[in-house]
């Protein structure tokens, strides 16, 4: 894939050789030259200079050819309108903006734009750890979304997995019954001590608690 990630600080220069070390193309782009520094030695993709949402620069970039845009930069406003640029203007397929404010970032998501907040991220993890829950989170994924392991409490045994889901909220990724584990259909049928995988978004966890009786 030919990615553009705008913005070289910690946060983008970091994306960029993770990206580049899975063998994607990347470009990076920031007004600051010696933002280029952070880089790795190892990085082997293209930089440019200037600002993330000028058309030229993007053009320069190579966003006609881009499958995907990530905006990371320290500024919202910035973020935000090298997304919409990439996305409404250029019609790039997969456009990420990260957003330090959560009420804007909530917005924006409901408008249709991909966003991430670190904030929001960071309260409702670190709540989960100091919280006891009788979900086991095995995995946490920057955006607001984890992978929960709970056993099927009794009051799901004979329901579906249908019934289960909520769609864009939470979604039943796999059921361990005995030795094996399988992909289930939404016609699935729990049985008294399966071990379910979720995939449930961090602002949905209390939702999903009282779905499965825990709240």
């Amino acid at each position: 894939m030919r990615i553009i990630v705008i913005g070289c600080g910690r946060m983008g220069s970091g994306l960029a050789e993770t990206l580049n070390l899975r063998g994607h193309a990347v470009t990076v782009v920031d007004k600051d030259r010696d933002a280029f520094k952070h880089l790795g030695p190892t990085f082997k993709g293209q930089t440019v200079v200037g600002m993330g949402f000028d058309r030229e620069v993007l053009l320069r970039a190579g966003i006609q050819r881009a499958d995907g845009l990530a905006a990371v930069t320290a500024s919202d406003e910035a973020n935000v309108l090298a997304a919409r640029i990439a996305s409404q203007v250029f019609r790039v397929p997969r456009v990420v903006a990260r957003l330090y404010d959560p009420r804007k970032a909530e917005i924006y998501r409901r408008l249709g734009l991909q966003t991430i907040s670190p904030i929001t991220w960071g309260i409702n993890r670190v709540a989960e750890l100091l919280c006891y829950s009788p979900l086991d989170t095995v995995l946490s994924l920057e955006g607001g979304v984890d992978i929960v392991e709970v056993e099927v409490p009794h009051l799901l045994v004979g329901r579906t997995v249908r019934e289960l889901a909520i769609p864009g909220e939470v979604q039943v990724v796999t059921i361990s019954r005995g030795d094996k584990a399988f992909l289930p259909m939404p016609g699935t049928v729990f049985q008294e001590g399966d071990r379910v995988h979720l995939a449930v978004l961090t602002a949905s966890t209390d939702r999903l608690r009282t779905m499965l009786g825990m709240a």
